[in-house]
């Protein structure tokens, strides 16, 4: 099976100033973290590119747009299903003082618990007060699944990713360590945000990324992807055996140490908190402000 090829390097979904409509395309700068020059409000300029997100063979046209509004790469109609891994980075697994798994922790995400960059994360009611359910952050390099995949070998895996992006797994861990099915805890809407752009699998190594969590303008996780205990093929290859991973399908890949629950006092997210997670490649910066449901104010201005 050959790798899947795009004519685009690094990917992003916008609302276009000239036309007032949601648009894809390629940052002329090919050196731009998109994330972060949207939330410093600074232009942004693409080149629009003709057709899905999902088709390989989407063009890449000499036509320049504005970004006025940046979105995650993929909207929720294109989203398959949101597969997410628990506990796999080995620090991770220390920090929490639970044991590495031997086969991978897989829980699901619905389509209405992604958002996009600078849209806020929504504390629900049912997971207040914050003290007590401890919502929590965790950067996870993200898999966008770009052909239909099943029964795939780790040899072949890396042949059906189109491409990567940056998630933000935002956790309530109140409910989460309340039960042993964590979809619950991990799935409300609007509160796990996805991007900031795609970058095309074949520019990647996933096993060698640095990424990051910085709240409130304090780096609280920073660590690398070669910590991962089930590494991007072995992820792939398990979660296809006798399943089949559509185009769309997101996986993503677990979180290093760092997390708020485990730290002495715990931090957790509250109203007016930002949040911005980072991974390198090229993927950027994904930031988003912290609301609780009932509450106004308070909110952070783009820096």
């Amino acid at each position: 099976m050959a790798p899947i090829r795009t004519q685009w390097t690094r990917l992003i979904r916008f609302v276009a100033a000239e036309t007032a409509q949601v648009h894809i395309g390629e940052p002329i700068d090919p050196k731009i973290n998109v994330g972060l020059a949207f939330r410093q409000r600074k232009p942004i300029k693409a080149y629009e590119i003709v057709g899905s997100v999902l088709d390989p063979a989407a063009e890449v046209t000499k036509k320049v747009l504005t970004v006025k509004e940046l979105l995650s790469p993929l909207s929720r109609e294109q989203l398959g299903i949101v597969r997410c891994l628990g506990l796999n980075y080995a620090d991770h697994a220390e920090e929490a003082k639970m044991a590495r798994p031997k086969y991978p922790i897989l829980f699901y995400k619905p389509p209405t618990a992604i958002i996009g960059p600078e849209a806020p994360i929504q504390i629900p009611k049912v997971t207040q007060p914050v003290e007590q359910h401890l919502p929590d952050y965790e950067v996870e390099l993200t898999i966008v699944i770009g052909k239909a995949a099943k029964d795939v070998s780790e040899a072949d895996a890396l042949d059906y990713v189109l491409a990567y992006t940056a998630g933000n797994d935002t956790s309530f861990r109140y409910h989460q360590l309340a039960v042993s099915q964590w979809g619950f805890s991990k799935g409300f809407d609007d509160a796990t945000p996805l991007g900031p752009c795609l970058v095309a699998a074949r520019t990647i190594d996933p096993q060698n990324l640095p990424l990051k969590t910085i709240v409130n303008g304090k780096t609280l996780q920073d660590g690398t992807t070669s910590d991962q205990i089930f590494t991007v093929r072995q992820t792939i290859a398990h979660l296809s055996q006798g399943t089949t991973l559509l185009p769309g399908s997101i996986i993503m890949t677990g979180t290093p140490k760092g997390v708020g629950f485990v730290k002495k006092p715990p931090i957790y997210l509250k109203h007016g908190d930002d949040i911005a997670v980072w991974i390198g490649g090229g993927i950027g910066t994904l930031a988003n402000p912290v609301i609780e449901e009932g509450k106004t104010g308070g909110l952070k201005a783009r820096l």
